[in-house]
């Protein structure tokens, strides 16, 4: 094992099944979640390491690649255009559209798009190699998002209904509820308030951290057990890396979706009128 804990290893190239060390000491754990300083230094927390350096470069691609369709936009669209314009369509009409509708919901589609393309690049890195790790795993980075959601649901309720109208809306004010308002009311405040902007951050970094997690240990498994007999153990654990690996591409686009589509119900929300 490395001596230093915070170095992430793959695996141990000299741990093998019947070789006299047990699985416990290569598998994944916390350690596969911590990073050295690329530059700087961890304990004066002014450093930049290998997440960072992820979402840096997925920034500069999403911007890189939107910049490159629509630089000259053709009549008749390219490939690469016409890729691009249907992941914007399909953000706009789908989800900013359907949720919102399309007279409220214009300005705010170039957000929207913008979160959704971050958030599946930064859970793409997964399965690219060399990066071969989610950022959105490291949960500062959906709270982050999810913090900017929040502050723009807050501001805009404030705008659209004023400061009384913005206690209603949060506190889900309705006089018809009788005795049990009050209950209601502190209840519908914890939860828009506290619980919103945590379960917005947690349901992506939640599914990203498992994700990663379960094709570190079948990846880590199938070369621990290319041993003896202990090949067809492997073999089989190498067929659900294949099979976990096809899954999290799937799932790291639906998170992506799942979190945009949050952020327009909240948008909606706060511009609802309140009855």
């Amino acid at each position: 094992m490395s001596a230093d804990p915070t170095q992430v290893l793959a695996f141990e190239t000299d741990c093998h099944l019947f070789d006299g060390c047990g699985f416990a000491e290569v598998s994944p754990g916390l350690h596969s979640f911590m990073f050295q300083p690329l530059w700087g230094d961890g304990d004066s927390n002014l450093y930049f390491n290998k997440t960072m350096l992820l979402a840096l470069l997925g920034s500069i691609i999403i911007v890189g690649f939107f910049w490159a369709a629509f630089r000259r936009p053709q009549v008749v669209p390219g490939k690469l255009q016409m890729v691009a314009e249907a992941g914007y369509d399909f953000i706009r009409r789908g989800v900013v559209y359907e949720t919102i509708g399309k007279k409220e919901g214009e300005k705010y589609v170039p957000l929207v798009v913008s979160l959704f393309f971050f958030v599946w690049m930064l859970n793409l890195w997964s399965i690219i190699p060399i990066a071969q790790f989610p950022v959105t795993s490291i949960i500062s980075y959906p709270l982050v998002l999810a913090l900017i959601v929040y502050i723009l649901w807050v501001s805009l309720t404030f705008k659209r209904h004023g400061f009384v109208g913005f206690w209603k809306n949060v506190t889900g004010y309705d006089k018809s509820l009788g005795a049990v308002l009050p209950l209601a009311m502190l209840i519908e405040l914890f939860s828009n308030l506290l619980i919103r902007p945590f379960t917005h951050a947690v349901r992506l970094f939640a599914n990203m951290f498992a994700g990663h997690t379960l094709l570190l240990l079948f990846t880590i498994a199938s070369w621990y057990m290319l041993n003896g007999f202990g090949i067809a153990y492997a073999g089989v654990s190498f067929v659900m890396v294949i099979v976990m690996t096809a899954f999290e591409l799937f799932i790291q686009a639906l998170q992506a979706y799942v979190f945009v589509l949050l952020t327009c119900t909240y948008i909606q929300g706060a511009l609802a009128e309140h009855h």
